[in-house]
């Protein structure tokens, strides 16, 4: 859809720079009781990278292996799916519905009723409060703000310099989210989220071989050393073979060809490990970190680096750039690479740019609502892999390193009535990671079926800071997962006051 904007405007107050979904959030927070008007510049789909082609996609993928593993665990049901397997063609015809076809139609329409303005085309910064725009028709077009710009140009997945890789024309998440024809077999390379989370929905689409190839031992390498353990045994399980602290040297690929996203993109792919062994697949997956777009959107115009992530302080603005006119929001900024954090950043830039034009004090007249340290330090996340791993704050690790002195407490989630009635064989596992000195909650994990409810509970303990002594009043629901929370209180208490 064409964004119906009178193309010979060119001042606005906001200019967001990328629409994907943090940008739409700026531009609504900067507009909606502020009087200022904001435009979204976008040369790709308006949504952005979790609209079509990360988080929902995924998700829609792994639901139905998500319902088919849960019905194969369940009495009274298991003999009824016993081996059956996913109706592919209908699987993949729902996340196409997820994805509106890829064609975003009804994200412009909203911007437009909530009266953001969309200009299509490349943009990228030329000067103080200045974008011009490159349109498809060939057209340059300048626009001013008045008072803010806002960067929400995103990242991308990172090739690793490895001999033919690129040269093969591997997947990238792009085309195993959007798969259209199922691989027979596969060679993912990575071990994070996106090769996790992939491997299972690959596998339960019925690709007959995945291997994973990752350098750490562990899979998850920023979560509790639990998470990735229990990951990895679920998907060895499944069928997925593990190459845990390898790497790969080569990759080779008969007759590669730019076939499309989702199809296999050439002939046999052989990848040479760092071990000596030969890997043969039909596609290759890469899945070992992203890279920010921010290398040709004109940031040397206004004095910074091009390349790299752009560095914000506590309101989203960037650092080194006078006149608090610039500023930057998700995965650019590096500071979390998660579509609802940077949804959450969004929200503050778009307060502060408001407050600031207006004169206004924020909702309330509270002030930390301009502030993003709070949402930081709860950084929660959820994979959806079998068993999904949900978490908040910081890993045992992570808190140590930060110079916490920190007592933890463990719970096996299996032991709880609320999980013995969705599953005989449950697994799961349980940790709160606690400062010593103000006795608050600084890190939570949860390992199992069904617990990526469980994450917003840890994420208010932490931000709110609430002391382990008034959690003891926050009672479960029973029979629920939930109850895992009282479990560990009473874990951290028998560990404070052992028995005699």
């Amino acid at each position: 859809m064409t964004a119906s904007v009178d193309p010979d405007r060119s001042e606005w107050d906001v200019i967001v720079l990328g629409g994907a979904a943090a940008g739409e959030n700026v531009a609504q927070y900067a507009t909606q009781f502020s009087g200022l008007d904001a435009v979204l510049v976008e040369a790709q789909l308006l949504g952005g990278e979790c609209s079509y082609w990360a988080c929902m996609p995924s998700k829609a993928l792994l639901r139905p292996v998500e319902v088919l593993g849960s019905a194969r665990h369940a009495p009274g049901v298991a003999s009824l799916v016993e081996g059956a397997g996913l109706d592919v063609p209908a699987a993949l015809a729902r996340r196409d519905v997820v994805v509106n076809g890829l064609d975003d139609t009804s994200q412009i329409r909203w911007a437009l009723d909530t009266g953001i303005d969309v200009v299509r085309g490349y943009g990228r910064l030329a000067g103080e409060r200045t974008v011009e725009v490159a349109t498809a028709a060939g057209r340059t077009r300048t626009l001013t703000a008045g008072q803010a710009v806002v960067i929400d140009t995103g990242s991308s997945t990172m090739i690793p310099p490895i001999q033919g890789l690129a040269d093969a024309l591997p997947w990238t998440s792009r085309d195993v989210t959007n798969l259209h024809q199922v691989p027979r077999r596969v060679i993912i390379l990575g071990g994070g989220v996106v090769a996790c989370e992939s491997a299972t929905w690959l596998r339960g689409l019925g690709v007959e071989e995945v291997d994973l190839v990752y350098r750490r031992e562990q899979l998850l390498p920023h979560s509790e050393p639990f998470a990735g353990q229990l990951v990895g045994d679920r998907l060895q399980a499944a069928g997925v073979r593990l190459y845990a602290g390898r790497t790969i040297t080569r990759v080779q690929r008969d007759d590669p060809r730019q076939t499309g996203v989702g199809l296999p993109h050439g002939g046999e792919i052989t990848a040479l490990l760092d071990d000596g062994t030969t890997l043969l697949a039909d596609e290759l997956v890469v899945a070992t970190g992203r890279k920010p777009h921010t290398e040709n959107i004109g940031l040397s115009s206004v004095g910074c680096p091009d390349g790299g992530y752009v560095e914000v302080d506590d309101q989203q603005c960037v650092r080194g750039v006078d006149g608090q006119w610039l500023y930057a929001v998700g995965d650019v900024c590096g500071r979390a690479l998660l579509t609802h954090m940077g949804k959450y950043q969004a929200r503050v830039a778009g307060e502060v740019i408001a407050a600031h034009a207006t004169g206004r004090p924020p909702p309330g007249g509270d002030e930390s609502w301009l502030n993003a340290a709070d949402g930081h330090r709860g950084l929660p996340q959820v994979t959806f892999t079998d068993p999904e791993v949900g978490s908040a704050g910081l890993t045992e690790a992570h808190a140590r390193a930060a110079g916490i002195d920190v007592e933890t407490v463990e719970y096996d989630m299996a032991a709880l009535a609320g999980t013995y009635v969705l599953s005989d064989d449950y697994i799961g596992r349980a940790k709160l990671v606690v400062d010593r000195a103000t006795d608050t909650i600084v890190g939570a994990t949860f390992v199992g079926a069904g617990i990526a409810e469980l994450v917003h509970s840890a994420t208010m303990a932490i931000v709110a800071r609430i002391p382990v002594p008034t959690l003891w009043h926050v009672v479960p629901s029973y029979p629920t997962a939930s109850e895992t929370w009282l479990r560990l209180l009473e874990t951290l208490r028998t560990q404070r006051h052992p028995t005699p």
